[in-house]
């Protein structure tokens, strides 16, 4: 895993798995690959970012990309993500709102930066479950993905802003086996690499500059207590 400079900017792109880094994404970036789940994906981005600043190279920004599945938006579609919500949170029942941690300020949907100028904008559910047939339903979000939320508040935690870049491998019928996700993967790597190359300068700092940090524990965690 390297930090990739685009136009004097340090970005660490951040992935689920290996399937989803095709041949067009491998001549272009090295990402984090964190495992599938919000658990993997927050135990390893926050890991590497600690490490990371332990070294004096803390990242500038952090893109988080892959696969997500929709039946709102079409397969094979490439979306930025305007808000992130996790669909597992819900303490309800002792009256907060269903997606808000306790005790932690944010809201339900965490907005994130979108800065490329005309690639569609999706709200986004991070959950433990891969969704399919009639789970849809009960999500209020056009796509879903299981790792986005949880990078996101690695993020947060160490004051790096991230933006999100997913595409829809999956959606329509029912996602009954592996090939179902895997099917269109050489596809979204062709039109992730795309969106990829168009990164400069002003798209990165206008997402910089645009990020939030809602629920930033103390700015003391950044610093490793020996």
């Amino acid at each position: 895993m390297n930090i990739t400079t685009i136009e004097g900017i340090d970005i660490l792109f951040v992935m689920a798995v290996g399937q989803e880094y095709g041949p067009r994404l491998r001549a272009m970036i090295d990402p984090l690959l964190t495992g599938v789940g919000p658990i993997e994906a927050a135990l390893m981005t926050g890991t590497t970012l600690q490490r990371l600043h332990d070294r004096g190279q803390r990242p500038d920004l952090v893109i988080s990309l892959g696969s997500a599945g929709s039946r709102r938006c079409a397969v094979g579609s490439i979306h930025q993500i305007g808000a992130v919500a996790w669909r597992d949170m819900d303490a309800s029942r002792i009256g907060f709102t269903k997606g808000v941690t306790p005790f932690l300020d944010h809201p339900a949907a965490m907005p994130l930066p979108t800065p490329w100028p005309d690639l569609p904008v999706a709200t986004l559910s991070t959950g433990a479950n891969i969704v399919g047939g009639d789970d849809y339903a009960a999500i209020d979000a056009d796509l879903v993905d299981m790792e986005t939320f949880a990078v996101l508040r690695a993020c947060q935690h160490f004051a790096v802003p991230m933006i999100g870049l997913r595409g829809v491998s999956d959606g329509p019928g029912e996602l009954n086996e592996i090939h179902g996700w895997t099917a269109r993967l050489g596809l979204l790597d062709t039109r992730l690499a795309a969106a990829t190359e168009r990164l400069d300068a002003k798209i990165l700092r206008q997402a910089i500059e645009k990020a939030t940090f809602f629920g930033q524990t103390s700015p003391t965690s950044m610093t490793r207590s020996e």
